[in-house]
């Protein structure tokens, strides 16, 4: 009996497991620049090299495993930061490829491409 307990819940997790690896190559192979359509979010931060890392994986874990899978792609405006919240966000730019970190500049431009398009 515990056999049969054991092996079914290893058989349920490993499709679960299968089933998200399928879900994210779909995903990374579906992925391109920001499109006229869709859904985006923008934050804006300053100086919060003590927040910025804890915030952004609470924000990304949300969309990558709970109910905003509308939300493709995030676009970070760095507001000329002081400190290190830049260098974080570029470290983590490199987990998450749906995180776009730009300055204000920057992010001013591509939401007017997105406008004119």
């Amino acid at each position: 009996m515990w056999d049969f307990i054991y092996a079914a819940l290893i058989w349920t997790l490993a499709l679960y497991g299968l089933f998200e690896i399928i879900k994210n190559i779909i995903y990374i192979c579906s992925y391109t620049k920001l499109q006229s359509d869709g859904i985006y979010m923008i934050i804006a931060v300053k100086n919060q090299e003590k927040k910025i890392e804890g915030f952004m994986r609470s924000i990304l874990f949300r969309i990558l495993y709970g109910k905003e899978e509308y939300i493709k792609d995030i676009i970070v405006a760095d507001l000329d930061s002081q400190d290190e919240t830049k260098q974080i966000l570029n470290r983590m730019k490199q987990d998450y490829k749906m995180l776009k970190v730009t300055n204000w500049k920057e992010c001013k431009e591509m939401i007017e491409d997105v406008k004119e398009s």
